[in-house]
């Protein structure tokens, strides 16, 4: 290799979503209930990913796989179809006991659930208007 030129490439996620289990929750609730119920689940989801990051930066992995079918089934309630099956993808990986890809789906569950919840948080607020 010549040259010794480095290129850092940045990763960007496509983050599949469907708005309508949110739209059935703001039909069947109303507005003001709907948004008090997706903005509480939007934080659980939010504090089960971050206790996962907690457990997996300490190495204790003896509770993940049912932290990551929480996340995904929350996910899937909320229409993250990415999140979802990431976090579903990353169960995998932890039942087969591949560290390496465990580490680079992880890594893609971090990416996208950042994301995920950025854009649904904004989407809440566009909703409210």
């Amino acid at each position: 290799m010549s040259g010794g030129i480095v290129v850092a490439l940045r990763l960007v996620e496509r983050v599949r979503q469907d708005a309508e289990p949110i739209a059935t929750i703001y039909r069947n609730l109303g507005a003001a209930s709907a948004e008090q119920v997706v903005t509480r689940a939007l934080t659980e989801l939010a504090l089960t990913m971050a206790g996962l990051a907690s457990q997996i930066r300490s190495h204790e992995l003896s509770d993940v796989d049912r932290q990551l079918r929480r996340l995904q089934r929350m996910s899937e309630n909320l229409g993250m179809v990415s999140l979802g099956l990431i976090a579903g993808d990353v169960r995998i990986c932890l039942g087969r006991g591949d560290v390496t890809a465990f580490a680079a789906v992880w890594a893609r569950l971090l990416r996208v659930a950042e994301r995920s919840l950025a854009t649904d948080r904004e989407l809440l607020g566009k909703t409210q208007i």
